[in-house]
């Protein structure tokens, strides 16, 4: 569902909140990566002007092409930026007004350049190294390359000692929104939360708030440890209003580790998925965002969203991060679950168009002249 009524009732929800957004806080974690955005040559007409490859299976094609005699692919880069889950998220949850804390991989002990401009709308600290990805980016999705050896760095031991153990527990008190994100590339993220689980979350007072995890993509990690992450994520829920992000891909990765049928790559096949994994797994809310459209489920019942679907993106390297951040928003502002995922495809919708994050009154203004 996506009528121009709903629409209408969510800009009309978010124009009512006004400045509510600068009231509300959000410490948000704990990677960070510089990314580099690639686009993959086909034909070169001359030193400026090229045609890229549209597509992964034009790509594959080529290199399955090149088995057992070797060639050339030369790569562009398309523009240098911030990257990791968590930086992206976070950038996109200040952009609507959030004041945001920040912990992660950035640099260290000095904060790489191209984090410059988001620590000057966020709070920022580091404690190691930034990853690097290079992400090849076609008309059909990404294939991201990374480097991620400097995220071993980020451990509940370097937190305590460059960061301050009783710092992150006052944030971890105090936060209207506290996010973990990229568990798939952390190695020691599971372990770190349990930390957290055994040693300051007993601790905590006050009314429940919201956490956010996305495990990103956990197809090399093994099945035993994805189970274990995902049973520390409902433990988490003893103490918070747990959302948890999952994309198409993810979202039948988790349903194969925990040995359910495979539906049709179908909306209705994923909407029939997403209810089971929300029984599953019962967080206070789960959201999948394929491409087009995307859903949540609190409850064991779904509810899907068509998105402002376009088929040339400006970008599309963070467009998952900036849906999670709009979903976060929505919940924070007290939004049911179909305005929640409306706000979460308005701000993907609006980032993949402009490469910009949007501000609430962009969103207000994107609902109110949705594209066709």
């Amino acid at each position: 569902m996506n009528t121009p009524e709903l629409r209408e009732q969510c800009a009309r929800r978010l124009l009512s909140a006004g400045e509510a957004t600068s009231g509300l806080s959000a410490f948000v974690g704990l990677d960070g990566f510089v990314d580099e955005i690639i686009h993959v040559v086909d034909k070169r007409s001359s030193a400026e002007s090229f045609q890229r490859l549209p597509t992964i299976a034009a790509l594959a094609t080529r290199l399955a092409a090149a088995a057992g005699q070797s060639t050339n692919v030369e790569l562009v880069n398309h523009v240098t930026k911030l990257g990791g889950n968590g930086p992206i998220m976070a950038n996109a949850l200040a952009a609507f007004g959030l004041r945001v804390t920040y912990v992660g991989t950035l640099g260290y002990p000095t904060l790489h350049p191209v984090f410059a401009d988001f620590a000057r709308v966020a709070e920022v600290h580091s404690i190691a190294d930034a990853g690097h990805t290079d992400a090849l980016e076609f008309d059909d999705g990404k294939i991201m390359l990374g480097k991620h050896y400097p995220l071993k760095e980020m451990n509940w031991a370097n937190i305590q000692s460059r960061f301050g153990r009783e710092k992150f527990a006052a944030h971890l008190q105090s936060a209207d929104l506290v996010g973990f994100v990229n568990w798939t590339m952390l190695p020691y993220m599971s372990d770190l939360w349990d930390s957290l689980l055994r040693e300051l979350c007993p601790a905590l007072t006050g009314p429940r708030r919201k956490m956010f995890f996305d495990l990103a993509d956990p197809e090399k990690r093994n099945p035993e440890d994805i189970r274990r992450a995902l049973d520390l994520i409902l433990k988490f829920e003893q103490h918070f209003d747990v959302l948890l992000g999952l994309n198409e891909k993810e979202a039948f990765e988790i349903a194969v580790v925990l040995g359910l049928p495979l539906p049709e790559h179908t909306p209705a096949g994923l909407t029939q998925l997403t209810a089971e994994l929300s029984r599953q797994i019962p967080v206070h809310l789960l959201v999948v965002h394929p491409v087009a459209y995307a859903l949540a489920a609190s409850r064991g019942t779904a509810c899907l969203v068509e998105g402002p679907y376009i088929a040339r993106p400006l970008i599309t390297t963070g467009a998952g991060d900036h849906f999670n951040s709009g979903v976060c928003l929505g919940r924070l502002l007290g939004f049911g679950d179909e305005l929640c995922v409306l706000t979460g495809v308005a701000t993907s919708g609006f980032y993949v168009r402009t490469g910009q994050s949007p501000t609430v009154k962009d969103l207000v203004a994107m609902l109110q002249n949705w594209p066709v």
